[in-house]
């Protein structure tokens, strides 16, 4: 694939007039098994369900919902291309932390006080299950953990018919320090990636990899910086991945104008990184506070040079942009049905 093919998989696609777009957005999936019918100009699959969303962006690439996800899930028909999770990891047991130079409790709230192993793997199982009725056939899933609940989730992963295809080990270039120094410190971080159906191929932008890493294959270890001071500007949540982390994952494995599900939203890292990178997300919530967070984040990129401003911040975006100097545009125009939101 051609250089210039691969920026246009990686970035979204700029037009002067919606029919020019509707003509481009035909000519990249010409040889796709995304079928565009002619009636609807819609590549997703399903049908939006019922639920009232908390925010909708005024491109409508941005939806949240405010919710328990293991009800929400239920309550909609529509089948995304990729779905990112970062599920609690049930560590609120009163241990402490260094953050800033001060010891700090890690307890993060009631939604991630300690479970047992066995209701760890039932509350692991259910997600799942309820998430893979919410992929397309090709569609794949990501997961992040730590040795905590990443066991768990790879277990249920096999159980219930997923392949499993990697698993990244995400090396943290800033770690927080070792307070007890009677172990080594932690820096990684594990994200498993899985796809719905064991046969069914996935998408997976091989060439964009290898162009974003120096002109060699990229390995499972990925080292980027923990979350910037630069990503909080709407507050902190107790557990939010980075962006250089969620850009990567969505450039290797969707297409611009792809759905993306996140079922534990929490500030919508998920989402930012989504619209950043020209693909459309869905989001499922259940702390108000975090919906709060999330609906200022997404209006923050409406404001003048947001958006720009962030991709600097990006190391694989901003890779993008010296390589053959595209900004970051803005989102496709939104075409077909909504995962939520309409009847």
């Amino acid at each position: 694939m051609r250089r210039e093919e691969l920026l246009a998989h990686a970035l979204t696609i700029e037009a002067e007039t919606l029919e020019a777009e509707k003509s481009a957005i035909h000519k990249l999936y010409a040889n796709s098994d995304i079928v565009l019918t002619d009636n609807s100009n819609q590549y997703a699959e399903g049908k939006a369900g019922g639920i009232i969303p908390y925010y909708i962006s005024p491109s409508s690439d941005f939806l949240l919902a405010h919710g328990d996800c293991f009800q929400l899930l239920q309550e909609f028909d529509f089948k995304f291309d990729m779905i990112f999770a970062d599920p609690p990891y049930f560590l609120s047991n009163g241990g402490i932390s260094l953050q800033s130079g001060k010891v700090v409790c890690v307890d993060k709230g009631t939604w991630d006080k300690g479970k047992t192993p066995k209701e760890l793997a039932a509350f692991n199982r259910e997600w799942l299950r309820l998430s893979r009725d919410k992929l397309k056939e090709n569609g794949t899933i990501w997961i992040s953990g730590t040795y905590h609940n990443i066991f768990s989730v790879a277990n249920c992963l096999t159980e219930l018919g997923y392949k499993i295809l990697n698993v990244i080990t995400w090396q943290k270039t800033n770690p927080p320090c070792n307070i007890s120094c009677r172990f080594f410190t932690y820096s990684t971080e594990f994200i498993i990636w899985a796809r719905k159906q064991p046969k069914v191929p996935h998408k997976f932008n091989y060439q964009l990899m290898k162009l974003l890493n120096d002109g060699k294959q990229m390995t499972d270890v990925w080292r980027l910086p923990a979350i910037g001071r630069w990503e909080k500007t709407q507050g902190k949540h107790p557990t939010q991945k980075p962006l250089s982390v969620l850009s990567r994952i969505i450039l290797a494995s969707t297409d611009p104008g792809d759905w993306i599900l996140d079922p534990f939203s929490g500030s919508s890292t998920t989402g930012i990184a989504a619209n950043l990178c020209g693909r459309r997300f869905a989001g499922i919530e259940q702390e108000e506070e975090f919906c709060r967070m999330s609906r200022g984040r997404r209006e923050e990129l409406e404001q003048p040079g947001r958006r720009a401003d962030l991709t600097r911040h990006i190391a694989d975006l901003r890779l993008l942009k010296k390589e053959d100097g595209i900004t970051v545009n803005e989102p496709p125009v939104i075409y077909g049905c909504l995962p939520f939101g309409e009847e």
